[in-house]
């Protein structure tokens, strides 16, 4: 497992400093790279990111959950940008523990999220609320909890497992249909494939204004899923199958950010009120209904930009 690299940053309360790593570039892909070993590259880049900010993870610092679930969305997303070129019968239960990891991982995230918002938002009622002790244990739990995951056999088996079917994983020499395309340059697979994500997200945006927060949810997913794939080829944006790639990404970075927000909001009324033990949520506010519109606008403006970029 990599060694906790560079900068220093504190960790919760009580706990001493701890190493995080730092944002890298993207993974050091090549344009004649053949697409099986740029999944390879993709995939163990970010393995690496996912176990280096693990040990500053389990004690406590929010930077480095924060930096390792990003690591592991951006694994998830290799998986299925890949997915018909590395389908076999281990993937399923690779990607059914990836996902319990990042269950593990949202839960304590989204804490923190709501501590941070409660803080920023009325710092009245986040002193009432974090003073309460309920609240206080109910957040160590939690975070011990996490710890004791990830120092568990059942972590350390999942980094081991996935590791070794990237490497070796009976996808890379069964499928006689997908062989020749897993031996093709990755240019010309990953541009038809963004190509297709792209048109299906901007399908799916016209209807954001009227989505109910669950559609907007999976809207944002969708968007993630795509601006993360994008995160895999950076290297290679000069490259004429990529171009474009530059300028679409940030829209799709700005539509990211606002969707975000309004997802953390729920997120964080949910688990505050979990926390403080009542269904109140009206004494929560973290954005007010002006800055919710605001925010869906500037969503829906970012991607009617995109649109414009690929006509």
């Amino acid at each position: 497992m990599p060694s906790p690299p560079e900068t220093t940053n504190k960790a919760g309360s009580g706990t001493k400093p701890v190493t995080l790593r730092k944002r890298r570039q993207s993974p050091p892909l090549k344009p004649t790279m053949a697409c099986d070993t740029a999944f390879r590259v993709i995939a163990h880049y970010y393995l690496a990111d996912l176990t280096a900010n693990h040990e500053a993870t389990c004690k406590g610092a929010p930077d480095a959950l924060h930096r390792m679930r990003i690591a592991l969305t951006h694994l998830r997303t290799a998986i299925r940008f890949f997915s018909p070129l590395v389908a076999d019968g281990q993937r399923a239960k690779i990607r059914q523990e990836l996902k319990w990891l990042n269950a593990e991982l949202g839960a304590v995230r989204d804490i923190d999220v709501a501590i941070e918002r409660l803080t920023k938002s009325n710092e009245a009622q986040a002193k009432a609320i974090t003073e309460d002790g309920s609240w206080n244990e109910k957040t160590a739990d939690r975070h011990q909890h996490l710890a004791r995951v990830l120092r568990s056999v059942r972590y350390r088996r999942l980094v081991k497992n996935t590791s070794d079917w990237v490497d070796n994983g009976s996808w890379s020499v069964e499928g006689r249909k997908h062989a020749e395309k897993r031996a093709a340059p990755i240019t010309a697979y990953s541009a038809g494939k963004l190509a297709r994500w792209q048109q299906k997200l901007l399908k799916k945006s016209r209807k954001l204004l009227k989505m109910s927060p669950e559609k907007r949810h999976r809207l944002r997913l969708l968007n993630k899923k795509l601006t993360y794939s994008i995160d895999f080829f950076e290297r290679l944006f000069a490259e004429k199958k990529f171009e474009g790639l530059q300028d679409e990404v940030k829209y799709l970075r700005k539509a990211q950010r606002s969707l975000g927000q309004l997802n953390d909001n729920a997120n964080a009324q949910s688990v505050a009120s979990a926390l403080k033990g009542h269904d109140d949520r009206a004494t929560l506010n973290f954005l007010s209904p002006k800055r919710e519109k605001r925010l869906l606008r500037s969503a829906a403006a970012a991607y009617r930009k995109l649109g414009a970029l690929m006509k």
